[in-house]
């Protein structure tokens, strides 16, 4: 089958428009996530949210809602209580990211009858994303983009200089909280697209790669969008003409275009000093 008689087919363009939109969301949210060095508070929202899945799972609910319960209560958890001073923020994240797992496959080994394919949780099946859920990405995109906009100075402040935001009057614990709601609403939505396991991938790999070219925020930003979007569009593709899992497939993508270009920076690197 020619890769674009698949734009015919509506599961199709349903998995490419939320790859397009997600990788928009992801590109963006994930560049605050490394410039605050907050990846593993991601991995542990990502993996407490398999909770949420079990006990929705067991209560005949949508999983997808399960899944933002519990990723909200683990991001709010880990931001509010890491803040205290009484935990540690690396312990939280521990507690969290076990429990969401151990609750997860508990409640849906006790769930009556025959027991899902987690495969398509733990790496995701973009081709069995719904119109509605498509319009789901759509909201989140578009809320990302108005949040960014608006808060862009404060964004970039917090995320480079807690302390110097305090100083300055700015708002850091509305504008904090209201972050991590977006960085759980779109950990959430990304689940379908890479899966639990991979989601943390899609959060730093086309911020990484866009870190070897730029270091201004901005411009991060945009490169970081613009990565995560041709990326997953690439692999999209790619796993649609060899039959493979679109998230796996994606996630090679990224590091395959890392390795190239950070191979690339160096070979330029030692023929500059070369001359």
């Amino acid at each position: 089958m020619e890769i674009f008689e698949l734009l015919k087919y509506d599961f199709f363009l349903n998995a490419l428009i939320s790859t397009l939109l997600i990788g928009i969301s992801c590109g963006l949210v994930g560049t605050y996530i490394v410039a605050k060095r907050m990846v593993f508070i991601s991995g542990g929202i990502t993996h407490a949210s398999f909770g949420g899945l079990g006990i929705a799972y067991y209560l005949g609910m949508p999983p997808m809602a399960g899944a933002t319960v519990f990723a909200l209560a683990a991001a709010l958890g880990i931001l509010f209580w890491g803040d205290s001073k009484k935990l540690r923020k690396d312990s939280l994240i521990g507690i969290f990211w076990s429990a969401g797992m151990a609750i997860g496959v508990l409640f849906i080994y006790l769930t009556p009858g025959y027991a899902p394919n987690l495969m398509s949780y733990l790496f995701g099946n973009i081709l069995t994303v719904t119109g509605g859920q498509v319009l789901l990405s759509g909201i989140l995109c578009l809320l990302v983009l108005l949040f960014f906009a608006g808060f862009y100075r404060p964004l970039f402040y917090i995320a480079f200089d807690k302390e110097y935001s305090r100083t300055h009057h700015i708002h850091t614990n509305t504008i904090e909280t209201a972050i991590t709601i977006i960085i759980a609403l779109s950990i959430v939505l990304c689940m379908k697209l890479a899966g639990i396991i991979l989601v943390i991938s899609y959060l730093t790999i086309p911020q990484s790669i866009a870190g070897l070219f730029y270091k201004n925020f901005t411009q991060l930003l945009v490169a970081s969008s613009m990565v995560s979007t041709l990326g997953s569009m690439a692999g999209l593709f790619i796993s649609a003409e060899l039959e493979t899992p679109t998230g796996a497939t994606i996630v090679v993508c990224f590091l395959l275009l890392f390795l190239l270009c950070w191979s690339g920076q160096k070979i330029a690197v030692f023929f500059r000093h070369a001359r």
